[in-house]
């Protein structure tokens, strides 16, 4: 048990995001051999963002639009997926996540412009937006 966390399994795409992928790869193959967890689940309940009503409500906006889109509704799923893209503008799992369901290149035109966001809101992930929120340590 963990709070999410953003973490690769490899160092191609470091200088994008600055995350070196051994740290978690070492921890990840402590786990598999010896069962050591990252934190306690004392450690991992204190750590634990809790989305906000707007984060949570992108959520279902996504859930919903999924829905749709796979019943065929693609144009009623698609305000679905504007509106949860609105409610997290930052949420990768939202924003990138819906490019292919869309039709969209997850790696063209439309992920760079959700980059660039990124990297002018200052390469925020769930950690530092929790913090944002609270308006100090996560």
């Amino acid at each position: 048990m963990r709070p999410p966390l953003i973490e690769y399994g490899t160092d191609m795409f470091k200088e994008f995001h600055g995350k070196e992928a051994g740290p978690h790869l070492d921890g990840l193959r402590r786990w598999v051999r010896t069962g050591e967890l990252p934190m306690s689940r004392d450690e991992a309940a204190r750590a634990q963002l809790l989305p906000t009503h707007d984060e949570q409500l992108a959520r279902a906006e996504f859930g919903l639009a999924w829905h749709l889109w796979q019943r065929g509704d693609h144009e009623r799923a698609q305000r679905h997926f504007e509106r949860a893209g609105a409610l997290a503008p930052l949420d990768w799992t939202i924003r990138r996540g819906s490019m292919p369901i869309q039709g969209k290149d997850p790696m063209g035109p439309d992920f760079f412009d959700l980059f660039r966001e990124w990297m002018d809101a200052g390469r925020p992930d769930y950690r530092s937006l929790a913090q944002q929120r609270r308006g100090g340590a996560a």
